[in-house]
C-alpha cells in the first residue's frame, strides 16, 4: 500500500535535487577554507531559522488535526527542532558567539527567506502537499550537514558536542521516513495531495535553501 507514496517521495526528491555546484560555501567548509567568522554567521542565522521553523511545524501539526498521519509527521519535526536548538547553542559557543553578540546580530534577508517561506506554507499549504515538499528538501540539507560535521572535526578541531547540531540532521531518520510515507499515502488515498503544488512548494524551498548558502558565502 505504501509503494505509491514511497515512489512519489523518491521521485520528487530526485527531481528537486539541487545542482551540486550551486552551493559554493559547503565545499569551502569541507576543505577547511571557510573563515571562523563565516561559521559564526552560520550559527547566528540558524538561531533564527530553527526558532521560526519550530513554530511553523507546530502550526502545521495543529492545522493537520484531521489528518493524523500528517499531524504526526509535523509533530515529530517540531520535537526535532527543539532538540536541534539545544545543540545549536553549543555550536555557536564553539564559534565564539556569546549571548550579547547573538542579541545584537542582524540576520541577513537572503538567509531568512527559507524560514519565511516555510511560515507561508504553514499558513497556506495543504498539509499533505507540504509533507512532500519538505521531505524533498531534507535530503540536500542532510547531506550538507554531514559534510560540515566532518569538516568541523577534521579542519577546525571542534568537539563531538560542538558538531552535534549537524550530526543530528545528518543521521538517518527511519521513523520520520515512515511517517512521511504514511502522510503522503493518506493524502493520496483521500485525494488531498496535489502533486503539482507540492512540486512547486518543494522547488521554492530548494531555491531558498540555495539562497541561504549563497548569502552566507557572499554576505552584503
Amino acid at each position: 500500500m505504501t509503494g505509491t507514496a514511497r515512489d512519489l517521495l523518491e521521485t520528487t526528491t530526485a527531481r528537486l535535487a539541487p545542482d551540486p555546484a550551486a552551493n559554493r560555501l559547503v565545499p569551502l567548509i569541507a576543505r577547511g577554507a571557510a573563515s571562523r567568522d563565516t561559521l559564526a554567521r552560520l550559527a547566528l542565522e540558524q538561531r533564527w531559522v530553527i526558532a521560526s521553523d519550530q513554530r511553523s511545524f507546530r502550526h502545521l501539526a495543529d492545522r493537520a488535526a484531521g489528518e493524523p498521519e500528517a499531524a504526526a509527521f509535523f509533530a515529530t519535526l517540531t520535537e526535532g527542532e527543539v532538540l536541534a536548538a539545544r545543540r545549536l547553542v553549543v555550536f555557536a559557543q564553539a564559534c565564539g558567539v556569546d549571548e550579547e553578540q547573538a542579541a545584537a546580530y542582524e540576520p541577513l534577508p537572503g538567509c531568512q527567506a527559507y524560514p519565511a517561506y516555510l511560515a507561508w506554507l504553514a499558513l497556506n499549504g495543504a498539509p499533505a502537499d507540504v509533507v512532500l515538499a519538505v521531505h524533498a528538501n531534507f535530503s540536500a540539507w542532510g547531506g550538507y550537514c554531514a559534510t560540515i560535521a566532518g569538516a568541523l572535526r577534521n579542519h577546525y578541531g571542534f568537539t563531538d558536542e560542538a558538531c552535534a547540531f549537524f550530526d543530528f540532521f545528518a543521521k538517518p531518520a527511519p521513523e520520520l521516513e515512515r511517517k512521511a510515507t504514511a502522510a503522503v499515502q493518506a493524502g493520496l488515498d483521500a485525494g488531498r495531495l496535489d502533486e503539482g503544488l507540492a512540486h512547486r512548494y518543494g522547488r521554492l524551498l530548494q531555491a531558498y535553501e540555495a539562497l541561504f548558502w549563497r548569502t552566507l558565502h557572499e554576505p552584503a
